[in-house]
Parts: structure tokens; C-alpha cells; sequence
């Protein structure tokens, strides 16, 4: 496998892959109890102007709904043309203009050549994989939209929910959170770190406003919601910093531990779920050092001795919150400081163990720093300069 060593080493929060245990990080997303069928056929279920059905062992024909589309045959839309695939667990495929897609051959695989699609995975429905190129995504879950530019570039915008995105090349994986969007430079060949994307414009969509109202569309208003309020709780806010003021300090920044989860403490203690997930992230964006501690007093929404090690929290019988709360407030932590997914995921399991199937799966390996390169010295004594050309032998010999 090649790879351009200096720009891996410039990739922050990354982490090399071999190809073994990339199938392995992928494998981990999907449970094995659902069958892989269930993602192999999907009918036609919208049809917008100039579509085509295009199989592998027959003529072009134009698409109409309940068309079956299996693995081996491609959907392709031309100018101002959409469609809508609806598999048999009730994810949804949507396809914007001068798009090329395939069901895939592999087990939960679809494949996009080019052009714009939108997908929507229900939850528990086993996660699907995407191959955009040379970029592959792993959802589970979740509803995300994407791009494949005729330049090569790639968009991908996670709407609600999470997803690891792999560069297989250079071995790259990295988490993308709700409300977040990576792109993919294949100049760089890298994948960019993500950003928060504008959520209200992406609504504005054909493959959103053109069709029915999406099962998940009330969980995106949530994530429109939430970004709302983290936006307005911002590093410095002025509930964060009275807070962390009333606990004695007189900064956000220089806030001790103790004095920083106490303020959150009282933060959480009269606020909504919604706005628990908000101050977590601001939170953590504001003090990424307590972010395993941020998660569990979250979790636990009461008061906490926060010179306990998270490893030693539970989360108080009784006082048990819901899986989708507990999965936001999980997500908003990990979206907000990627780097730290695995400490997150750990003290989220160790606060909540009882909601531990709530908690996605950070990438595997995803976020680790990329270990460096360490050339051994030279020993002038015994260095025997590379050949220039087979005319010109090496000094010495």
C-alpha cells in the first residue's frame, strides 16, 4: 500500500489502517444479527423526471415506481432528475441530479459513482456502507447526504446521528458527529477535519424538500436545535461563566476541575435534555482536558464529587435518563473533541452501564495520533552511498 508519508503526518486525529483491520473497523458498525439481504434489493419508490434503470445483463430503461433494483443493477438520473429507493428495512436512498448509483455486491454495500444522495438508515437497522471512491462510510442510524464532484472532491454532511469515514488509501478514519460535514480533497488526498455545516441551507436540499417528510426529521430539528443552543453557549457564555464565577472562579479557562463541573452541575440541574447536550459541547469545546468528566455528570444529571475517577461514577438507580439523551449528550462530547472518543465512550459505559447499547461505537482506531517516523542514525563509518548509476559502482567497492 502506498502512501504519501508526509501528508499523513501532518493529518491530526487520524490513525493508519491495514486492510485487515479496516474490514474489522467496518464489521464493528454492522450487527450480525440482521440480514445482509435486507440491503441487496430495494424498490423504486419516487421517480422525478429523466431516471434510468440500468442492468447489468439488459438495455437501459426508464425507472418507475416499485421497479426492483438489485445488486449488479445501477439507477442513474439525468438534468433536474430525482429517485427515491426504499429497501426492504426501511432505509431510504435518495438520488439528485446526474447520479450514478449500485446496490453493492457486498453485505449492507451501496455504491455512488457520481453526483448527490441522501440516506437514511432507521435505527437498529444494521448500519449500511458507502463507497464514494476512494472514501468509504459506516452508518449506523443515521442520515446523512453526500457528493461526489466530477473533480473527485467528496462532501458529506451527517444531518443526525454519527458515522466513521474511512480514506482507504492512506488508511485515514475519523468520526463525524451530528451537524458536522468532511470533505475530501483528492489533490491532498486527505480527508479535512470536520466542520459544522449549515444545517438550514442543507434543508433547503431538492433530496429533502422535493420529497415526503423523512422518518428522521424531527431528530435533524433536534440537531438544528442543538447546534442552536451550543452556538449561543459558546466558550465565555454568560450562564457558563456566572457559573463558573459563583463556584469562585473568575474565568472559564481558569477555572479549577472542581470548580468547572460544580458550575456545570448546576447548569444541568435546571435544564432540559435538549439543553444538557448543548452545554456539553460547549463545555467540552471550552475545557477539552474534563471531557470524560463533563460526560458523567451529564449522564448522571445530579450532583457529583468530581475528584472521583469517572471509572468509579454509576449512574443512581431510579434516576435513569433515556437511550436518545444519553446518546446525545454522548455524541455532542465526541463531536465536540473527536481526539478523545475512546476516554469519552469509556466513561460513558462506566457512568451508564445499563445504557451501554445506547452508546455507538467510536471508530476503531479513529483519532489516535499517527505514531511518527523514526529514522536510525547514520553511521558514517559503515555508509555506503545509494548507486548513482550501473556505470558508476559505489566509492569503496
Amino acid at each position: 500500500m502506498k502512501c504519501n508519508t508526509n501528508a499523513i503526518m501532518n493529518i491530526n486525529f487520524r490513525a493508519t489502517l491495514t486492510t485487515a483491520s479496516l474490514a474489522f473497523a467496518l464489521a464493528t458498525w454492522f450487527p450480525n444479527e440482521v440480514s445482509a439481504d435486507e440491503l441487496k434489493e430495494a424498490k423504486v419508490t419516487q421517480v422525478i423526471q429523466d431516471v434510468k434503470v440500468l442492468p447489468s445483463d439488459a438495455a437501459p430503461r426508464p425507472a418507475a415506481v416499485d421497479d426492483n433494483v438489485r445488486p449488479g443493477t445501477a439507477v442513474q438520473t439525468g438534468t433536474q432528475s430525482r429517485s427515491e429507493l426504499t429497501f426492504k428495512d426501511q432505509t431510504i436512498t435518495r438520488l439528485g441530479e446526474k447520479t450514478i448509483f449500485n446496490v453493492g455486491e457486498g453485505a449492507r454495500t451501496m455504491d455512488l459513482g457520481s453526483g448527490q444522495f441522501l440516506l437514511y438508515v432507521p435505527k437498529k437497522a444494521g448500519g449500511a456502507k458507502v463507497k464514494m471512491g476512494p472514501v468509504t462510510a459506516a452508518i449506523t442510524g443515521t442520515t446523512v447526504l453526500g457528493n461526489v464532484n466530477p473533480s473527485g472532491v467528496t462532501t458529506f454532511i451527517v444531518l443526525e446521528g454519527g458515522a466513521c469515514i474511512y480514506l482507504d488509501s492512506v488508511g485515514q478514519s475519523l468520526y463525524v458527529g451530528p451537524g458536522q460535514q468532511v470533505t475530501y480533497d483528492p489533490i491532498a488526498n486527505r480527508l479535512e477535519d470536520p466542520v459544522d455545516a449549515d444545517l438550514n441551507q442543507v434543508l433547503t436540499s431538492p433530496l429533502i424538500k422535493d420529497f415526503r417528510r423523512l422518518p428522521s426529521a424531527s431528530l435533524i430539528d433536534q440537531t438544528i436545535q442543538n447546534r442552536r443552543q451550543a452556538a449561543g453557549l459558546a466558550y465565555g457564555s454568560d450562564a457558563l461563566t456566572h457559573a463558573v464565577q459563583v463556584a469562585g472562579a473568575s474565568s472559564v479557562a481558569t477555572a479549577t476541575p472542581d470548580q468547572f463541573l460544580r458550575a456545570l452541575n448546576s447548569l444541568f440541574a435546571r435544564s432540559t435534555a435538549a439543553e444538557v447536550c448543548a452545554y456539553v459541547g460547549a463545555a467540552v469545546r471550552a475545557r477539552p482536558d474534563l471531557a470524560p468528566q463533563i460526560v458523567v455528570a451529564a449522564l448522571r444529571v445530579t450532583s457529583v464529587n468530581p475528584r472521583t475517577d469517572f471509572k468509579d461514577f454509576k449512574q443512581p438507580v431510579g434516576k435513569e435518563i433515556s437511550c436518545d439523551e444519553a446518546n446525545c449528550i454522548y455524541q455532542a462530547a465526541i463531536a465536540a473533541h473527536p481526539s478523545a472518543a475512546k476516554e469519552i465512550y469509556d466513561a460513558a459505559i462506566a457512568a451508564a452501564p445499563l445504557l451501554r447499547d445506547c452508546f455507538t461505537l467510536p471508530c476503531p482506531l479513529a483519532n489516535a495520533a499517527v505514531q511518527p517516523v523514526i529514522l536510525a542514525p547514520i553511521n558514517p563509518a559503515t555508509f555506503v552511498p545509494p548507486v548513482v548509476s550501473p556505470e558508476q559502482p559505489p566509492s569503496g567497492q
